[in-house]
């Protein structure tokens, strides 16, 4: 790759972001403050082979409060992650081996990752609904091949982070968070943000749910084209998408 010619494939920059600059030192998809890990390196040789890796975008329950509008739960990542650290993420990771292959081994994922990260238990990884796909850009020195799945909190499930991968976990509306990261009060990631859109349209954790169960989920592969000095991203339909 000519490190002054960039092209970046990726599913991580969601259609109804404003196409921007990505500056090509250090973080490479965060539109937050804090610095990047080492993980997020930018590397300017072969691309890494995506690693499988799943995330859960788990939907409160409205239990008592039936009026509550829909929040999702993210998670803070701790200081120390090589990957996204200090950033608010949906629980998740890579997957293990002993998870399995295929769809199960990321359903599998996702629920070991929800126990692990937030101290929550689904009975069944088959409660999880496939919403969304994301792989991390070429240009990243470790790379994910990530599947997002809704999923409705258990009753009675306050998360709990576990001190060592996320530092802290709350409840958000999709709109609050959003707020919250455009007035640089919250760190996130395009991934995240994406999420986050793509349910504004859903009221009620039911909505969303059912929205999903119909859902093709397709991946979105935005590219990053032009110099190191004048760069933007374009997205699929695009009319300067490379093919």
């Amino acid at each position: 790759m000519n490190p002054q010619e960039v092209q970046i494939q990726s599913c991580c920059v969601a259609p109804s972001i404003e196409p921007g600059t990505i500056p090509l030192t250090g973080r490479v998809w965060l539109v937050s403050q804090p610095e990047p890990g080492p993980a997020e390196a930018v590397n300017t040789g072969e691309p890494a082979v995506p690693r499988p890796a799943a995330s859960v975008i788990l939907l409160r329950r409205g239990g008592r409060h039936a009026d509550r509008a829909l929040e999702v739960l993210l998670v803070r990542r701790s200081e120390e992650a090589s990957f996204m650290p200090r950033v608010w993420v949906f629980p998740g990771g890579a997957v293990d081996p002993g998870d399995g292959e295929g769809e199960a081994g990321y359903r599998a994922c996702a629920a070991r990752e929800l126990a692990e990260e937030a101290g929550i238990e689904l009975a069944a990884p088959q409660e999880l609904v496939l919403w969304s796909r994301w792989i991390t850009p070429e240009l990243v020195k470790t790379r994910f091949d990530a599947w997002f799945f809704l999923a409705l909190a258990p009753a009675h499930s306050p998360p709990r982070p576990d001190g060592v991968e996320t530092t802290e976990a709350r409840w958000f509306a999709p709109r609050e968070a959003l707020d919250a990261q455009a007035a640089g009060e919250l760190a996130l990631v395009f991934p995240t943000i994406k999420q986050l859109e793509s349910l504004l349209p859903y009221s009620r954790s039911e909505e969303a749910l059912q929205a999903a169960r119909g859902r093709k989920v397709e991946p979105i592969l935005p590219k990053v084209i032009g110099s190191r000095e004048e760069h933007r991203v374009v997205l699929p339909g695009d009319p300067d998408y490379p093919a």
